[in-house]
């Protein structure tokens, strides 16, 4: 099982990015985090996971313009391995 699971919403109309990240959320397993590839920063989307009981991170891209990583605020597994990514 790879730990990243990625998921390019950046060529997406409005309302389906968050639709996606939405749906994509609930089969993320222990250790395994979302990548999102976006087009803009989603802030409606942040308020609902820290609701359902999820962390992020947000960040420039390198080929969209926003990236961002998502783990259940609970899975130490997954936070350290996306905390790794933004110190490296």
């Amino acid at each position: 099982m790879k730990p990243m699971r990625v998921l390019d919403v950046s060529q997406l109309e409005p309302c389906e990015p968050m639709e996606r990240i939405l749906a994509a959320l609930p089969d993320l397993h222990s250790g395994e985090y979302l990548h999102v590839l976006h087009r803009m920063e989603p802030y409606p989307l942040y308020s609902i996971l820290t609701q359902d009981g999820f962390v992020w991170l947000t960040q420039l891209g390198d080929k969209v313009p926003v990236e961002i990583y998502i783990w259940r605020s609970t899975d130490a597994e997954a936070e350290a391995k996306v905390r790794a990514l933004d110190d490296g």
